[in-house]
């Protein structure tokens, strides 16, 4: 992939402001570069970035509702009601109903949980789904990463004498449902300070209000943090203020005190008396915990995230693992057909495809969002990958940097039966006959609106370093910039001018990856170096040749905490790129 490095070096002023900054921390003016990229400014804002405090969280009952919402939880408690918890059948989902669920049956035994088949029930509530409630006498049913367009089920829930605690993140219509209480930070006349909540950090505010309001002590919902923690990362919501403080607290408790079937699922995952990372959880907890939704019934995942016998837990996580491997087969298929496809557009199409919307009624439901962004991240395009259930065609939709595709979707809705999610991602489903005009009016709207460079595959870079700076105190010092995702990515750097020392070699199985020793022209530092799948490189580096590199800075666990740099893009010295 051709990587278009995007660099802005810092003005006179801001590079006097990051060196007062960084006499102050006691840092270098690297980190507090990074620091003012991120716009902290202050030493009080920097202390409060790199220690993230849970008395920071901000009073749940700012947000709207949150009052009548703990009011009807309390309530129905009190009259030893039926509550039903009912969430999606992702992680965020989940892990949503999974907190609410543990939290609440350590005060009241009169609950269950309802996970919707992505089959037979679909996304969202669904009239089977409301059957279940009213056969088993429930008065209250509390919907959490979903319910805020489903007006009109929630309006049929009132006239059974059924009421709606709704606990979303997702974009609102103008209209809200007739819900007893409305928990979203996206709602237009929002009072609450920090929007982007995931499903399960708005199902954790709702806790933290009923704990407030029954003197229940804070420190019961610390082991809740880990739910919390899977859910921001794997939702990929903003890892910054309220959001920063819940991962960087649930991936201390997931290191050091995780729950009975999160422990099952590390062992699965081989990651046993291993520090957890965000990797870890993106690339296998996050997936596995995911793959039963996808499969077979998210039922399964709440099922093992609620249990407390570990050789139970087990058992059910290597059910999940297997489900994982056989999404990672139909993940495989698909893709390679959606391939074909694209292929044939682009020849019909040369530049001027801007969009993608794939349709094949033979493709798995569970998978299309997976597919949908392995085109995204592939072509940089925004995506969607459409198949059939029934007499609709059921979408995701996934975007590329700064392009709204919610907007997008939102501006064909007269067309639409549904549709949901964020500015990155969404969900949609429409008549198969409605496809094809769908297909021009979307792209004709991503034709008008999507920006040139939002199409280009983009690299952004921080900060432009000799490797004399690499130090393994700098790479300490970036590590507390943790945990990383959007809105605060691990730092990307550059180097430019540098050679190959005469030890670099291609590596893997394949013969896929080069594994490089480099020099620069200002330092006699020899840097060790790994780039995945860059093996296509390897004839110039060999030929002696300066280059220029983009990097992160990692910790080399086969030198016994040396300094490795994984290597991003690699572009011959005379490319410029305006740094």
């Amino acid at each position: 992939m051709h990587f278009k490095w995007d660099y802005k070096p810092p003005t006179s002023n801001e590079i006097q402001a990051a060196e007062e900054l960084a006499a102050e921390l006691g840092k270098s003016p690297i980190i507090a570069q990074l620091l003012m990229q991120r716009g902290i400014k202050t030493l009080d804002e920097a202390k409060r970035f790199f220690r993230p405090q849970l008395p920071n969280l901000y009073d749940p009952f700012l947000m709207n509702d949150m009052d009548k919402a703990v009011d009807r939880l309390n309530a129905a408690l009190g009259r030893k009601e039926n509550i039903l918890v009912y969430g999606d059948y992702d992680v965020d989902g989940c892990t949503a109903v999974a907190l609410v669920y543990k939290f609440l049956r350590q005060f009241y035994s009169k609950i269950d949980y309802y996970i919707p088949d992505r089959y037979e029930d679909g996304y969202g509530v669904s009239d089977k789904a409301l059957e279940y409630a009213r056969e088993m006498d429930i008065k209250l049913i509390i919907i959490l990463d979903s319910g805020i367009k489903a007006n009109e089920q929630i309006a049929a829930a009132k006239k059974m004498g059924i009421d709606f605690i709704v606990c979303d993140h997702h974009m609102p219509d103008d209209d809200l449902p007739e819900a007893v209480a409305v928990l979203d930070p996206k709602r237009k006349d929002n009072t609450y300070p920090f929007e982007h909540l995931s499903g399960c950090g708005v199902g954790f505010k709702l806790m933290q209000g009923f704990a407030k309001s029954n003197g229940i002590p804070f420190k019961k919902l610390i082991p809740m943090l880990d739910l919390c923690a899977l859910s921001i990362v794997s939702d990929l919501v903003p890892i910054t203020d309220e959001n920063r403080i819940l991962c960087f607290h649930g991936m201390r408790q997931l290191n050091n005190a995780p729950s009975i079937a999160l422990k099952a699922i590390m062992e699965t995952c081989g990651l046993t008396d291993k520090e957890i990372t965000i990797n870890d959880i993106t690339f296998k907890i996050g997936p596995r915990i995911n793959a039963s939704g996808r499969v077979q019934n998210g039922s399964e995942t709440v099922d093992l995230l609620i249990e407390t016998d570990y050789d139970k837990a087990l058992e059910m996580a290597r059910n999940v693992n297997e489900y994982n491997e056989q999404r990672r087969d139909i993940d495989k298929h698909m893709t390679e057909e959606a391939n074909d496809i694209v292929t044939e557009l682009s020849n019909k199409y040369k530049d001027n495809l801007n969009s993608l919307v794939l349709y094949d009624e033979n493709w798995t439901r569970g998978v299309i969002g997976i597919v949908a962004s392995r085109l995204t991240e592939l072509y940089v395009r925004p995506t969607i990958i459409l198949t059939r259930s029934g007499d609709y065609a059921i979408g995701s939709a996934r975007s590329v940097d700064g392009f709204d595709i919610y907007k997008a979707i939102e501006s064909c809705k007269d067309i639409l039966e549904n549709f949901g999610g964020h500015t990155y991602a969404a969900g949609l489903t429409l008549k198969v006959e409605n496809i094809t005009e769908f297909r021009h009016r979307f792209c004709a709207y991503v034709d008008e609106h999507i920006l040139p460079e939002q199409k280009e595959a983009t690299l952004h870079i921080c900060g432009k370093l000799d490797f004399k700076s690499i130090t393994n105190k700098l790479r300490n010092d970036i590590k507390h910039f943790e945990p990383f995702g959007p809105m605060n990515e691990k730092p990307l750097f550059c180097t430019l001018g540098v050679y190959d020392y005469g030890t670099s070699k291609v590596v893997g199985r394949e013969q896929e990856h080069i594994k490089l020793e480099l020099i620069d022209s200002c330092s006699s530092n020899v840097m060790d170096g790994i780039a995945f799948k860059q093996s296509e490189h390897a004839h110039f580096i060999k030929s002696k040749s300066s280059f220029d590199i983009a990097y992160t800075i990692e910790e080399n666990t086969y030198k016994h905490g040396g300094i490795q740099l994984q290597i991003e893009d690699i572009r011959p010295s005379q490319e410029g790129m305006g740094v």
